[in-house]
């Protein structure tokens, strides 16, 4: 699973995105969700944890409904300047790419887990699990 190309797909498909140019919002997105290379999920997670919304997290994970995210809460757990340097570089207002992360990184982390555990697609069971482990503690 190309979770990188998903959540390409994802944001351009939250955005409309019609004008935006997928390489650069992939580019953006490695960026902002990962380590420039990657998207890291677990990374997510915990920072959703680190932030108090575990719950909202626990919902993705799980087989049921999504919780809905706020654009607030993205601008809250990445950063007011990280989502506007994002925005900057996809060519978009930051209150549209807050908005467009919003609705994809619930289906994202969604896509990428199963009975509450992350996929081992996404980059193997030790690391992520154990990641996901510390979320319910």
């Amino acid at each position: 699973m190309d979770i990188l190309k998903l959540a390409t797909d994802l944001f351009m498909q939250k955005v409309g995105g019609g004008n935006l140019d997928a390489a650069t919002v992939q580019g953006a997105l490695a960026g902002l969700l990962g380590d420039g290379g990657q998207v890291d999920i677990a990374g997510i997670v915990d920072k959703l944890k680190g932030s108090g919304l575990a719950a909202l997290a626990s919902s993705w994970l799980g087989d049921g409904g999504n919780a809905p995210m706020a654009p607030a809460q993205v601008l809250e757990i990445f950063g007011q300047g990280q989502v506007a340097d994002f925005a900057a570089t996809t060519g978009i207002e930051t209150e549209r790419a807050a908005g467009g992360l919003a609705a994809m990184l619930p289906e994202l982390v969604d896509k990428c887990s199963s009975g509450g555990s992350l996929l081992d697609a996404v980059g193997g069971a030790g690391g992520l699990l154990g990641a996901e482990s510390k979320l319910f503690r």
